[in-house]
């Protein structure tokens, strides 16, 4: 397709097209003349996920870029490649080193990870940053008075399994490695928000039927 149906079909407006390929945000097209170019459906696909991070997201153009440079380092492994990837998003600040409330809350956490058989993270530790905004959570709770357990946690942590297992399984439909890093990227932009909505609107639901309408 030409850039015109491109920006059709995407929706987006050639001018913007034209920005993200002088950024390097999406590959140049296949050149058939001097001034044009084709494009095809991954074109497609890698606009729309430069869009949601950028539309939705918010995220900046130059992290988008790095994003997106681990979603085609064909050098990493599947695991390291969609952790590469996520990780380069916006992450919520990690906790104060040394800190006595956010050296109890990463005990927790390891605790936490063991008792869940989550080795793996707890091994990766502060090499996460996602790692690191739970310790940093987890001690904004506690410098409150609202103190979380394992025994709090864990019950959290097992629905939260059970969400990653339907995460990878809807991975595992997309056919080449490049497409499942990209999914995981839109779904750590957009999905969050989405479960985040859908846990308010269940404890709604279930206050309702606990206490009533009044």
């Amino acid at each position: 397709m030409r850039l015109k149906e491109l920006s059709e079909r995407s929706g987006v407006p050639t001018a913007t097209i034209k920005y993200y390929l002088r950024e390097r945000l999406l590959p140049p097209g296949r050149r058939v003349t001097a001034t044009q170019a084709e494009y095809d459906e991954s074109h497609l696909r890698r606009l729309r996920l430069v869009r949601a991070m950028i539309q939705v997201g918010r995220v900046p153009v130059a992290t988008v870029r790095e994003v997106l440079g681990h979603v085609d380092d064909e050098s990493l492994g599947l695991t390291a490649r969609l952790g590469a990837a996520t990780w380069a998003l916006p992450q919520p600040p990690g906790a104060d080193e040394g800190d006595e409330e956010s050296a109890a809350a990463r005990a927790e956490l390891d605790r936490l990870l063991t008792e869940l058989g989550w080795e793996t993270a707890r091994e990766i530790g502060d090499l996460s940053p996602v790692y690191r905004g739970l310790v940093a959570s987890l001690a904004g709770l506690d410098r409150l008075g609202f103190p979380l357990t394992v025994t709090e946690l864990a019950p959290y942590a097992r629905q939260m399994e059970a969400i990653a297992t339907h995460d990878m399984d809807l991975l595992d439909t997309h056919p080449a490695e490049a497409e499942q890093v990209e999914a995981a990227v839109v779904a750590a932009v957009l999905y969050d928000p989405l479960l985040l909505g859908l846990r308010r609107l269940a404890q709604e639901v279930e206050s309702a039927r606990r206490y009533g309408l009044e």
